[in-house]
């Protein structure tokens, strides 16, 4: 097998040859994602080199199986196996990692038998391939001594360069002029507009290695990015800072950039290779479009996923739910597997060709990379707040703003003044009797209080009392301390 890329077709295959205790290289990929094709690439070469351990590609998407044993839920990502056993995981495109990761698990069987260079060097470039060959060389040593920078390739360098300059005013952004893929890219392409400004444009979501060497090359780690002859303006907010202050129209007017009444519209620059954005006509019926726009809306946010909320059946998905969950967002889904007509045709509806895919109000955000990267970034939290997306309460947090609404607190059946239960009133009594102040709850109003706060305060029995947020006991201990004179002091400490 040495010397090739094979394609795993299930679990059972791959954990066969695990068991060998041969080195193992898996990569998990989507024929989606541009990152995971060029990192095939580098695999497929360092599969040449190292021909000695055995080199496995899954479509994360298409092995459910496979993706979830391993926890997959972002491509690219390798899983490295030695003796029979995972030794390393690496999420992302990071050829020069890969290379030390391949190059630790497998390095060379024979005493001074170099990696082979000419593959590696190819797509990898004479830095990795120089780190590749001290490893080769110490027979599979099991560390590595340190790890190599990533940075900025000269020609990427130059490529970035040129995009920045190619316009006088250029932006890098999420989806197109026309179709923005986030409200912030979306916010800059308005203001832009407003100020009647002509700009090029390039969709980053289509080109990783320019996505995130402009990240590097600007030191600014967030999209839209804003350049005006060359340099950089900045981001979303500072591009809303500088409009609503007139600032920008100074900027624009000192690098000698007037505004055109010519077109208010904006032409994006062509990137070498892609294709972004909605094309004109879609091609699907009328009736499959406005389904898929109902079904687009009927939530304002929107997750077509792989499965439910409480079974993903694959990773990516998985990942996005967990994400909105963090987020404490409420959002409906539908099952892209339980109808292929959907599942096609949102394809072409969104031109986005994988899933999941998260909408919030009406609008698409992107997939699992995208969405967790926003999260990441924070990115996720501005866009539901400027969406008027707010986070749902949970029965934990409708609880605790309960306990802490009044300093002393009291949850039992009935009001005080019309008490449903004898040792509830037991207790309205001794605190009206040490004339202490209280709010209340009648926990046979509200059965999801009254079962929930069982399990917060592992307390089974109503009523309850709390003082500044914290549990002081039933009716009994109430009573014991009304006895013995410390109730009042209990509550005024």
């Amino acid at each position: 097998m040495g010397g090739s890329v094979k394609d795993v077709e299930s679990k059972e295959e791959l954990d066969s040859v695990v068991l060998q205790g041969a080195p193992v290289i898996l990569h998990f990929w989507a024929s989606w994602c541009e990152a995971s094709k060029h990192m095939d690439q580098v695999f497929s070469h360092l599969s040449t080199d190292f021909p000695h351990a055995v080199f496995f590609r899954v479509e994360a998407e298409e092995q459910p199986v496979i993706s979830e044993a391993y926890s997959v839920s972002a491509v690219p990502y390798f899983v490295f196996f030695k003796d029979g056993k995972s030794v390393d995981t690496m999420e992302g495109a990071d050829p020069s990692t890969l290379a030390n990761k391949v190059a630790k698990v497998a390095g060379s069987i024979n005493p001074g038998e170099a990696a082979a260079p000419a593959s590696l060097g190819m797509a990898a470039g004479p830095t990795i391939l120089e780190s590749v060959r001290e490893l080769s060389k110490e027979n599979g040593a099991s560390q590595v001594e340190s790890q190599l920078p990533s940075g900025l390739t000269d020609t990427l360098k130059i490529r970035l360069q040129k995009l920045i300059e190619s316009q006088p005013v250029m932006l890098f952004m999420k989806g197109s002029p026309q179709d923005p893929k986030c409200g912030f890219s979306r916010k800059v392409v308005e203001i832009l507009r407003e100020e009647k400004i002509k700009f090029g444009s390039f969709d980053i979501l289509i080109d990783n290695e320019v996505r995130e060497g402009l990240k590097k090359l600007s030191n600014w780690p967030t999209f839209p990015q804003l350049y005006c002859k060359g340099e950089l303006v900045g981001g979303c907010d500072i591009a809303i800072a500088m409009h609503d202050s007139g600032e920008l129209k100074e900027v624009f007017r000192d690098h000698g950039i007037e505004a055109s009444d010519d077109s208010n519209e904006a032409k994006a620059t062509e990137p070498e290779s892609g294709n972004g954005g909605i094309s004109d006509s879609t091609g699907l019926s009328v009736t499959l479009s406005s389904r898929l726009e109902s079904l687009i809306n009927s939530s304002p946010v929107m997750l077509f996923m792989k499965g439910k909320p409480d079974e993903p059946r694959c990773g990516f998905s998985r990942k996005v739910v967990e994400i909105l969950q963090q987020e404490k967002v409420d959002f409906m889904s539908f099952d892209i597997l339980s109808d292929d007509e959907v599942r096609q045709g949102l394809k072409v509806y969104s031109n986005w060709s994988s899933f999941p895919q998260l909408y919030i109000k009406g609008e698409l955000i992107g997939g699992s990379d995208i969405v967790l990267e926003m999260q990441k970034s924070g990115e996720l939290q501005r866009v539901l707040a400027e969406k008027g997306i707010t986070q749902k309460e949970t029965l934990e947090d409708r609880i605790k703003n309960l306990i802490n609404s009044s300093p002393t607190m009291l949850f039992m059946k009935g009001t005080p003044d019309a008490p449903r239960c004898g040792f509830s009133s037991k207790v309205v009594d001794a605190l009206k009797a040490e004339n202490v102040s209280f709010g209340s709850f009648d926990i046979l109003t509200d059965e999801e209080v009254r079962q929930g706060l069982k399990v917060f305060s592992n307390w089974p029995t109503f009523p309850q009392l709390y003082y500044k947020g914290e549990l002081i006991g039933g009716c009994d201990i109430i009573m014991e301390l009304r006895n013995n004179g410390e109730l009042k002091s209990t509550l005024s400490e």
